[in-house]
């Protein structure tokens, strides 16, 4: 049966206008996206069939070019449009956080680094510059490392932070692992870089590591 010959409170568009983007399963999510099914599917059976093959939402929004392309119903002109969807994300994320205290606003900065690293399959360790104020100044990738590990150059660090004129920093890096607890290799680090940045007057609040689930907090963690 064609979607436009269901119940109208069941029809996705529909259901989002009335309930809101959040009440709508994965399927119907995605449905909206793709618009169309194939002859014998309706967008939503297709959507199901796409979240099995790939494995999940996640998995399928992640996909490699020629693996989401070689799907049946994608292609291209779908990869395009769900590349600019996600980058359009990305900086609503990253606005809404240049426009924020980043110390009140933890969920925002835990939002922003997912969406930056969880899907990153290289270890990368970046910086979050604030002002004084703990406003957002900028965000940068400093250093990419293998699956396992990233070289962390507190030199390095001090002179961006400095060319910045941050006042202080939240420091960040990815375990493309999925586990987000930290490593002995971070907890060094880590000390090294505050005590290092400690010498030019610029703070280290917080570091966190993304991971599969919510990013580890080491400020709320008691490890700085």
């Amino acid at each position: 049966m064609a979607i436009t010959d269901w119940p109208a409170a069941e029809r996705p568009r529909e259901k989002l206008l009335q309930k809101g983007a959040g009440a709508l399963s994965d399927a119907e999510l995605l449905a909206i996206f793709l618009r169309t099914g194939l002859p014998g599917l309706s967008a939503v059976d297709l959507a199901r069939q796409l979240l099995a093959d790939f494995g999940g939402l996640r998995p399928l929004l992640e996909a490699e070019r020629t693996d989401f392309c070689r799907a049946k119903g994608l292609g291209d002109a779908k990869f395009v449009q769900l590349q600019a969807v996600l980058e359009m994300a990305r900086r609503h994320l990253a606005e809404t956080l240049r426009r924020s205290d980043a110390l009140c606003s933890p969920g925002a900065v835990r939002d922003f680094l997912a969406v930056q690293l969880r899907h990153r399959r290289r270890e990368v360790f970046c910086c979050l510059y604030l002002d004084s104020q703990h406003r957002v100044i900028a965000f940068e990738e400093l250093f990419e490392g293998t699956l396992n590990a990233a070289s962390v150059y507190p030199r390095e660090v001090v002179q961006a932070a400095l060319q910045r004129g941050a006042a202080a920093v939240i420091l960040a890096h990815n375990h493309p692992s999925g586990v987000s607890e930290p490593s002995q290799a971070d907890l060094w680090i880590t000390e090294r870089l505050t005590q290092a940045l400690e010498l030019v007057d610029i703070k280290v609040l917080d570091h966190m590591i993304v991971g599969e689930g919510a990013a580890l907090s080491f400020a709320e963690q008691g490890l700085l």
